[in-house]
């Protein structure tokens, strides 16, 4: 079925299928990156909200990055956050041959440093970090997405951990699931759970009146 649905969507693109190549050869846990449906899927969101600023927590590789950018509108930003600082030097190779250096801003940082320093609101924000900060992340962006914009939250099913036992020492998934109570419970959001492989959570921040 996979192989189906990657037949019958578009493309991932020469720059992105040789960036998924050079993470499998030179990066220790190359899974973590996107993938192409996945980043087709970010695309499309850009192409149907059209944000000027994003915030994307938890660089890696930047395959999510420059999926966002391709649909990013003319005087569209992405503001990205790695704090991994040996990842620097290929974020910046694949932003270099991207063609949208100019539009994106990488901070090599702890994200919990970096947001609370960052003078922006955004419209669209894309976690996919530290699984047992979630919470903390949410907390410090909530006030930077504008009533109406959306957040994303990656790998809240975690392979399938959600629903089976946990161990006291497992903290990535005791995060995650922190972290789906804590939006189940907000009433100031819209939220719906997309089972694309590990879990997509959509949040919609409310236009309160």
């Amino acid at each position: 079925m996979d192989e189906y649905i990657l037949a019958n969507i578009d493309e991932e693109g020469a720059q992105l299928a040789r960036l998924y190549r050079d993470a499998h050869v030179c990066l220790v846990r190359p899974r973590m990156l996107s993938g192409h449906l996945q980043g087709r899927l970010l695309k499309m969101l850009v192409r149907l909200i059209q944000p000027k600023r994003i915030l994307e927590i938890g660089t890696y590789t930047a395959y999510a990055t420059l999926c966002l950018a391709e649909a990013l509108p003319a005087d569209g930003e992405i503001h990205t956050i790695e704090k991994d600082d040996e990842m620097e030097d290929f974020i910046r190779k694949q932003i270099e041959l991207s063609g949208f250096k100019d539009k994106i801003r990488l901070y090599i940082g702890d994200a919990l440093d970096v947001i609370p320093a960052l003078d922006e609101t955004f419209d669209l924000v894309f976690i996919d970090a530290d699984k047992r900060l979630y919470c903390e992340y949410y907390d410090l962006i909530f006030e930077k997405v504008r009533p109406g914009g959306l957040i994303l939250a990656d790998n809240t099913l975690w392979s399938g951990k959600v629903v089976k036992t946990v161990v006291p020492s497992d903290k990535q998934t005791q995060g995650i699931l922190r972290f789906n109570e804590k939006i189940k419970q907000d009433m100031r959001i819209e939220k719906v759970i997309i089972p694309l492989r590990d879990g997509l959570t959509m949040i919609y921040k409310r236009i309160l009146t």
